[in-house]
């Protein structure tokens, strides 16, 4: 039955369990020109000494969507308050001490990767201690600790709709599944509750004539980024020995469903000449990004990955595994960081135009994150021991208290939307004291291709010709997604009808 109510029509998507599919009326970033502006910027640093930034990211969930983790390499994970008001005339120490909500040691060694899960209760840190631990943000209390790598533990990724089940990647060459149910009467040496894994992949992106590694090549086999896959079926995962995606059926992790790189057609020495530092896919879990050490960004379709990558986006410089990229919720843009100590972001339908550059940090810059509900909200990190937050909407007082550049290219953010109230009957903007969820802390172009990216249209039986975006230079562009050819793998795409929906299932169209 049909329903001229917006309210009603979400409804009955999200009726639909379309594996935690979020419907939003917007892009985050619109083509039209607007500067970047950095709202704020805070320094990682611990009693006095400053620490490296590894990894960051945003709550997932509406009412702490501007709560930033950030993880560093003396082990400490620091929570910011990004809607705290950053002083043109303050220094980065001065407003981090304003917008710090709390900070704890994780790990007893650096931290590479954070993750939050059960709607931001807890958080998943992995270190170069070769462990992943869980923890109770609010008690700032390791929960569970998973052992069993012999490496640093470089990615984790949880289940799209299980935050119980968690996948992990080393530099031990292999990845691990792991189940946060399960039981264990093992204990650590400070009383933490041990848990192993359900299973493991050992040597997942070794190549094939390797025999054996030898010793002090563990960087050669290491697995860089992990990421359970929209289906909740699928695993995705990318090394540093090659450019090559691989992909895992989690039913049965015996062999590879299938795999895909940049050029299908050169031979396995080209390959090798350059690894994978980070994968990210999109909300509706479509397009899957990665970023390459030939200072390429990579766009793939994963109902078409035998063809290869749509799209390729260049200009910033990848020298590190450090340097990661993100796909932006709606697939709209990407945005990387560099080693040239810029960030740069790309509008994914016209990869052969010069990225956006953001330009404020002084070192390499590494993991970049986006606000995933206040639109054109950007996070990156760098070497210089800061993290800067920007916004692509005007009238926003940069931190750094420096005129912008007159360079300067320009993006432009939508205004912001409570789309979210559709799905939920939530505000978008708590009115409570935003700390109030935490604990109280005092010290408060190569890709020649001739067509574009279709970027999908959401369809079901009872109203296929509802659009869900909006704005005038987006829709040609938005027209649904082909079915997958008959040479996708089929335990990616089209598993047994006794598991849950899969990614084809979020663009079923009635004959």
């Amino acid at each position: 039955m049909e329903s001229s109510s917006p309210r009603s029509f979400f409804r009955k998507i999200r009726s639909r369990e379309l594996s935690g599919f979020r419907v939003r009326k917007r892009p985050y970033i619109s083509d039209a020109a607007s500067d970047i502006i950095e709202i704020g910027a805070v320094t990682v640093e611990h009693c006095g000494d400053e620490t490296p930034p590894l990894a960051i990211s945003f709550c997932k969930n509406i009412k702490n969507s501007h709560i930033l983790a950030v993880s560093d390499e003396d082990g400490y994970v620091s929570l910011f308050d990004t809607r705290r008001k950053f002083s043109c005339s303050a220094s980065h120490q001065e407003n981090a001490e304003k917008a710090k909500v709390c900070d704890w040691v994780a790990h007893h060694n650096a931290v590479f990767d954070v993750r939050w899960i059960k709607e931001d209760a807890q958080i998943l840190t992995a270190s170069g201690d070769q462990t992943v631990k869980v923890w109770d943000v609010q008690e700032m209390k390791c929960i569970a600790e998973l052992m069993g790598h012999t490496g640093s533990v470089k990615s984790i990724c949880s289940h799209p709709t299980n935050p119980d089940i968690v996948v992990s990647g080393s530099r031990d060459g292999s990845f691990a599944l792991w189940d946060l149910r399960c039981n264990s009467n093992s204990r650590s040496v400070h009383g933490e509750l041990c848990l192993g894994s359900t299973a493991v992949v050992k040597g997942a992106h070794l190549p094939p004539q390797a025999k054996r590694i030898r010793r002090g090549k563990a960087a050669s086999m290491s697995i860089t980024s992990v990421l359970y896959l929209k289906d909740e079926v699928s695993i995705a995962t990318a090394g540093a020995v090659d450019s090559v995606l691989k992909f895992w059926d989690s039913r049965n992790l015996k062999s590879v469903v299938t795999q895909t790189c940049p050029h299908p057609q050169s031979t396995e020495k080209e390959r090798r000449l350059h690894g994978i530092s980070s994968l990210s896919q999109d909300l509706n879990g479509v397009f899957l990004s990665a970023s390459c050490m030939d200072n390429r960004i990579y766009l793939y379709n994963l109902l078409q990955l035998e063809k290869g990558p749509l799209r390729s986006f260049s200009g910033c410089r990848i020298e590190s595994f450090y340097v990661k990229s993100a796909i932006s919720p709606d697939a709209t843009h990407i945005i990387s960081g560099s080693s040239d100590g810029n960030a740069y972001i790309w509008q994914v339908n016209k990869p052969h135009e010069d990225p956006v550059a953001f330009k404020s940090h002084d070192g390499e810059v590494t993991a970049v994150d986006w606000c995933p509900f206040e639109d054109g909200q950007i996070a990156t990190c760098s070497d210089d021991f800061t993290v800067r937050m920007w916004n692509t909407q005007n009238g926003i007082c940069s931190s750094t208290g420096s005129p912008p550049s007159s360079n300067r290219r320009r993006v432009m953010a939508i205004p912001r939307v409570e789309c979210r109230k559709l799905m939920v009957n939530e505000p978008s903007c708590p009115k409570e004291d935003p700390d109030s969820w935490l604990p109280s802390n005092d010290v408060s172009h190569q890709n020649n291709s001739s067509y574009t990216i279709i970027m999908p249209e959401i369809s079901t039986p009872e109203g296929q010709k509802k659009r869900f975006f909006s704005g005038s230079d987006l829709n040609e562009a938005f027209e649904k997604t082909p079915e997958a050819t008959v040479k996708s793998p089929s335990s990616v795409l089209n598993p047994p009808s006794s598991t849950k929906r899969t990614i084809r299932d979020y663009f079923h169209a009635a004959s």
